[in-house]
């Protein structure tokens, strides 16, 4: 009888290919099919920075203080958009909740809320931004000023603050960012007792838009 197997083996070699040729033709249809990637600003997005602030300057108080800023931000949608050649610009709303241990300095921490407008550059490709924010709040720490010179005078404090830095999205929907802020707390002259702090340090962060 004639040998079947180089015949077999060819047949299964052919079954092979046509079903190679089915898998890529149905991940190159998948492929077209899928969604282009998500544009981080139609979308909300929370963060989460964290950071070392040293006091400067020399008309607040004399003590050295050092908070450890950890900040939790909304990122509302964009309200205002400008496309520009190189890229967009866009302004939207930010809130943020600040949880700072004080570890130099009388006091032990300092908690609070800020809201403020968040200034955005974003390239074509949204996988690079830079950002601006301007803004202020009030919070509470536990304030030491008539046991220790220097210190704060009251609990319930206002804040005001300034940060900047860059963004890098990592996914469509995944972004790291560094920064540098700056932090103002006092009571606004609601205590005899009004030193304030002055304080400047970096930040680092990561954000998730939804």
């Amino acid at each position: 009888m004639p040998d079947m197997h180089p015949t077999a083996h060819s047949l299964r070699g052919e079954i092979v290919v046509l079903i190679a040729a089915l898998l890529l033709s149905l991940i190159g249809s998948a492929r077209a099919d899928a969604p282009p990637p998500a544009d981080p600003l139609d979308h909300m997005e929370l963060d989460f920075d964290s950071g070392t602030l040293y006091s400067v300057g020399s008309r607040a108080s004399p003590l050295d203080y050092n908070f450890l800023p950890q900040i939790f931000t909304l990122k509302l949608g964009q309200f205002m958009r400008r496309d520009l050649g190189s890229g967009t610009l866009v302004v939207r709303n930010r809130f943020s909740l600040l949880i700072e241990p004080i570890v130099r300095g009388p006091e032990t921490h300092f908690v609070g809320v800020t809201a403020a407008p968040s200034i955005e550059w974003w390239n074509r490709a949204r996988t690079f931004s830079t950002f601006f924010a301007i803004g202020g709040g009030f919070g509470w720490m536990d304030s030491q000023g008539y046991s220790v010179p220097g210190g704060q005078g009251q609990d319930f404090n206002f804040t005001w603050f300034m940060t900047g830095g860059v963004r890098f999205q990592l996914t469509d929907r995944l972004s790291a960012a560094a920064g540098l802020y700056f932090q103002h707390v006092s009571n606004g002259g609601l205590d005899n007792v009004n030193p304030g702090v002055d304080a400047l340090g970096p930040t680092i962060g990561i954000g998730w838009q939804f």
